[in-house]
């Protein structure tokens, strides 16, 4: 009980900290040019200044919220299929920054959102996976990856069960709820990559393996040693503090987390003969 009312604050403030820094009804519009060429000019931590190959923009949830998304445009593509990212429960997509530059770079365009709707007594999460789908249609995609971290997954698999242009869906450390990511996986018919850390309270003590098991078109790795916050990069205090162990940040293996992603949107984007990485994904 005292860990998940410690989970319960932090996870408030976050959304409280997220609104505010949402809420531009009172700022000029000069301002908003300047936070939009900052915002663009470094988008994680550690950035290394502006970013041509990364655009912003904003299209409506059905619900009438704001949904604001980065483009991550690859400076030589791939493919035109589009990968849709979504954040963990109550965080950001500057939490999604890395993975994202990791598909661009591999040259596949990837949006980022952030999730307009959930709240903290409610995730909403049919709502995001339907704002995933309302923010491909609206940089009119042919076909699309869902993938998401945590919640962020469920909401990849809701929207890659309700888009028929879907590739596939790639969900890290998916944390279920109310088993809405079982049905929605016992209905998917494409191909459903999980990588799933330690089970911990922070990822339901990995009640997403439930979810890969509702579908034959699954393929699941487990990082071993791999902790909740892991998955999102750059993490940041809040979920270090709420969910980190002792180990050292040094011995995080969030590179090899985001390069097994990786390995896993190309196998789904690319034909066999240009996945180098697909057969690590064979049988889902």
């Amino acid at each position: 009980m005292k860990f998940t009312a410690i989970l319960c604050v932090c996870l408030v403030l976050a959304g409280c900290f997220g609104l505010v820094a949402r809420d531009d009804s009172h700022t000029s519009a000069l301002d908003k040019e300047v936070a939009e060429a900052l915002l663009t000019a470094s988008l994680s931590s550690g950035g290394n200044g502006f970013d041509r190959h990364v655009e912003t923009g904003v299209v409506d949830s059905a619900t009438g919220c704001a949904l604001h998304y980065r483009l991550y445009r690859p400076e030589a593509a791939r493919t035109e299929d589009l990968v849709v990212l979504g954040h963990g429960f109550l965080r950001s997509q500057e939490r999604m920054a890395d993975l994202a530059r990791a598909f661009s770079d591999a040259g596949i365009p990837t949006v980022t959102l952030d999730f307009c709707n959930a709240r903290f007594w409610d995730g909403r999460h049919v709502r995001n996976g339907l704002d995933m789908i309302r923010v491909a249609d609206a940089l009119d995609a042919n076909r699309v990856v869902y993938a998401g971290f945590s919640a962020g997954g469920l909401a990849a698999l809701v929207a890659g069960r309700n888009d028929p242009r879907t590739l596939g869906v790639v969900a890290l450390d998916l944390v279920d709820a109310g088993r809405l990511g079982e049905g929605m996986a016992a209905g998917l018919d494409r191909p459903l990559i999980g990588l799933v850390g330690d089970p911990s309270p922070c990822n339901a003590e990995n009640n997403g393996l439930a979810v890969f098991s509702a579908t034959d078109r699954s393929s699941v790795e487990r990082v071993t040693g791999a902790e909740h916050c892991d998955f999102e990069s750059p993490t940041d205090w809040l979920c270090r503090l709420v969910c980190k162990r002792d180990a050292p940040e040094e011995a995080s293996p969030r590179r090899d987390i985001i390069a097994a992603a990786t390995d896993a949107v190309v196998s789904l984007v690319a034909p066999p003969s240009q996945a180098k990485q697909a057969d690590r994904w064979a049988g889902g």
